[in-house]
């Protein structure tokens, strides 16, 4: 809640004074840093295996292909990026943002071993992990998989520092590093029901394994479609539930900023009189954990059984309640995560509009 009040109230007032450079110079530090926050947070999550997963299956020389420009930019023009597939197209089975995120740490993580120039190989090949692996590591599950490996030409690590590339805030760095990114990896990789391996050798560079599960099936996603996402959740009249005065001063703003109609509740019980009172609306937008006994689970129910085809949104910043079970959600739940920022609140409300 309180990197959400931070990040969103930041966020607006820049919006709102683009024209104004001065203020622009001292606001950029203040949303780079409560940006940092946030991602700390989700690392410290992610290696806790306590972030929220939605997993779904992933054509993996897919999504590679669309992050190479993003990590070409990223790592600099003297670092060679090069790609080997070897999966057959087969599909995994994991969150596509965390494996994006797991992958930008690995590829972030290669530059620092190259400081003057290299190449990052980025590989996939679909493998079968047998049993006398499964012993010989912690945690590991026989069966198929699809491989991600990101190999560097840097200057490789010796046997101690490798052993603890995954703990937490362990880091080679010095002030410049907060230590997570290989954790992060680590606890993904566990929570999606994978496996990570590292292999590294000083002079002679270090490979990242990383090992997801193989989907049972192949699935052709459909790609969102491209546009004015604020438009495309104007006019919405929403009911909005959140106990916490500056997290619902907030989410009004930024719903008034997509010029949708907000009314607002503080608990379940002003809720469920709102719904009989100020309906019909659109959409419920409702934190999960609230005071007073009632849930945010319980009050959609009760918004479904009053007025059929609601949409409903869910807003927490827990990692583990009513929509999240053993770190992955619900199925058909939409979970817009604290903190969030405009962008994201127009994301998910599109999503629950659709």
């Amino acid at each position: 809640n309180l990197l959400a009040v931070i990040l969103g109230n930041l966020d607006l007032a820049a919006d709102q004074r683009r024209d104004d450079a001065d203020l622009a110079r001292l606001l950029e530090p203040a949303i780079r840093a409560s940006e940092r926050g946030a991602e700390l947070v989700q690392q410290l999550l992610a290696f806790s295996r306590r972030q929220p997963l939605q997993p779904q299956p992933i054509k993996l020389q897919e999504n590679i292909l669309d992050m190479i420009g993003i990590l070409q930019r990223t790592l600099g023009e003297d670092i060679e990026i090069g790609t080997k597939f070897s999966d057959g197209g087969a599909e995994c089975m994991a969150d596509p943002a965390q494996l994006e995120s797991a992958l930008l740490n690995l590829a972030v993580n290669a530059r620092h071993a190259m400081p003057q120039n290299g190449k990052l190989t980025i590989e996939t090949a679909e493998v079968w992990l047998d049993e006398h692996y499964a012993a010989t590591r912690f945690e590991v599950t026989p069966g198929p998989y699809l491989m991600l490996a990101v190999s560097d030409t840097g200057i490789g690590m010796p046997p101690d520092v490798a052993a603890r590339a995954f703990d937490p805030f362990f880091t080679t760095k010095g002030n410049s590093g907060t230590g997570l990114g290989l954790s992060m990896v680590y606890g993904f990789a566990k929570q999606s029901g994978g496996h990570v391996a590292i292999y590294s050798e000083e002079g002679h560079g270090t490979t990242v394994r990383l090992y997801l599960p193989k989907a049972s099936h192949e699935v052709q996603l459909p790609r969102p479609e491209t546009g004015d996402i604020s438009a495309a959740v104007a006019g919405t009249k929403l009911l909005v539930v959140e106990d916490d005065d500056d997290v619902r001063d907030l989410t009004e703003t930024l719903l008034k900023s997509l010029a949708c109609h907000p009314v607002l509740a503080s608990s379940g019980a002003e809720a469920l009189a709102m719904l009989g009172q100020s309906g019909p609306f659109d959409v419920l937008l409702t934190d999960v954990v609230l005071p007073g006994g009632l849930s945010g689970v319980d009050i959609a129910r009760q918004a479904e059984r009053l007025q059929p085809g609601i949409k409903v949104m869910f807003m927490s910043g827990y990692t583990e309640n009513a929509v999240i079970h053993h770190g992955k959600l619900d199925e058909g739940v939409i979970l817009l995560q604290k903190p969030f920022r405009r962008a994201d609140m127009a994301q998910k409300l599109t999503e629950a509009l659709t």
